[in-house]
């Protein structure tokens, strides 16, 4: 009996020690390698890649997409504008989300002619020329990018209400122009923040 019991208490003292070891080492210690690397290596994107703006103050990031719009809601002439957000009031990053609506909803479909015509109007354009993105909300809602062919549009708008040549604003666009993942995965993309602080510093 007296063996069976100090079998016992070594196995279990083997048990606490294997658990206790395990624990720091895939706990606090695997997290404190891991938060160390990522500072070393991957600075920015370890910090939620944060946008700067000329003065040095933080004004957003290129992961989450934000409006430029004025305090009543109108959209900016002088800003390239993003894609809808379905997120909470728009751009909510506590409430990241898309409108679940399926493609034959009525609510949607009304939702889209409506958009079509105001970006439309907004950028002097036909409403053929209007690409889906700039219509539709992402399913996270917090889509930072849109599409060249949306950037394209919005040029001509962009460059007359900043009095710009609209070389200028076309080679900004191209700056900020991401290609296709490994060259052949998903699309090309503009993401609009960095391309508006790229024009402010024109400024």
């Amino acid at each position: 009996m007296t063996t069976n019991t100090r079998s016992i208490g070594r196995t279990v003292g083997v048990a606490v020690r294997s658990m206790v070891i395990i624990t720091l080492v895939l706990g606090p210690l695997y997290c404190l390698v891991i938060t160390g690397v990522g500072q070393l290596i991957f600075h920015g994107n370890a910090n939620g890649s944060m946008v700067e703006n000329n003065h040095g103050a933080v004004v957003g990031s290129t992961l989450i997409g934000q409006s430029f719009s004025d305090s009543k809601g109108n959209p900016l002439a002088q800003y390239f504008q993003p894609r809808p957000s379905a997120a909470g009031d728009g751009y909510d990053g506590a409430g990241s989300s898309g409108s679940n609506l399926g493609p034959e909803n009525p609510e949607l479909i009304k939702s889209i002619a409506q958009r079509r015509q105001q970006v439309a109007t907004f950028n002097r354009v036909s409403r053929a020329q209007v690409p889906p993105d700039a219509v539709t909300a992402s399913g996270s809602g917090l889509d930072p990018d849109i599409s060249p062919a949306y950037a394209k549009i919005q040029e001509d708008r962009v460059a007359r209400a900043r009095q710009l040549p609209i070389s200028t604003v076309q080679q900004l666009v191209q700056e900020h122009t991401s290609g296709r993942v490994l060259g052949f995965l998903g699309e090309p993309t503009v993401n609009v923040l960095e391309l508006n602080l790229a024009l402010d510093k024109l400024d």
